[in-house]
């Protein structure tokens, strides 16, 4: 009777084993192909800008006050502010170039609005570089209001690795995808 209820109870052990260890597992046709869905957190659509081009001076007569913002947007180039790798904050390089910036903002083009776009390099996740792009932008804004540009006049976008300026797979090209630029939106 001990040794039945022995093997009852070894039986009972056994097919619990083999019922859980079984893998639960879809099974997949060999016409069929494997797709892996990504969950992607859906984002308001974004407003492309389209960057302010030079032109040369046309030979009219000038026009009172009539597009003189426009004029004026044209005419001020600001530079653009590179990053380290997997980093948002400001070089000492990079200061100096926003104090430029600011300074051209504040005087020649005092009423413009900017959009500062925030870069990476083609390393990392879409996810993560979005992100950083979205906190160089940042940085960057911030550091413009400490200089006195007015809040209200700056927006920022994230383009993470999706429109890299050096096309390469090397540290030349890094180094000057991870970047912040500048638009003159108004």
């Amino acid at each position: 009777m001990r040794n039945g209820f022995k093997g009852m109870v070894v039986a009972l052990g056994v097919v619990a084993m083999m019922a859980a260890g079984c893998a639960k597992e879809e099974v997949v046709k060999k016409d069929e192909p494997v797709v892996q869905q990504q969950t992607v957190k859906q984002q308001e659509p974004v407003k492309q800008v389209e960057p302010v081009k030079q032109e040369e001076p046309k030979q009219e007569a000038p026009k009172q006050e009539e597009g003189g913002a426009a004029k004026a947007s044209a005419a001020v180039a600001l530079e653009t502010v590179y990053f380290d790798f997997d980093k948002s904050d400001l070089r000492k390089d990079s200061r100096d170039v926003l104090s430029k910036n600011a300074e051209a903002l504040l005087k020649q083009v005092a009423d413009a609005k900017i959009q500062i776009a925030g870069h990476c390099d083609e390393r990392g996740s879409d996810e993560y570089n979005l992100a950083l792009g979205e906190r160089r932008a940042k940085s960057v804004a911030k550091y413009l209001t400490t200089l006195g540009v007015k809040a209200d006049r700056i927006s920022t976008i994230s383009y993470g690795k999706e429109k890299p300026a050096v096309q390469g797979s090397d540290e030349a090209a890094w180094s000057k995808n991870r970047r912040a630029e500048f638009v003159i939106v108004k």
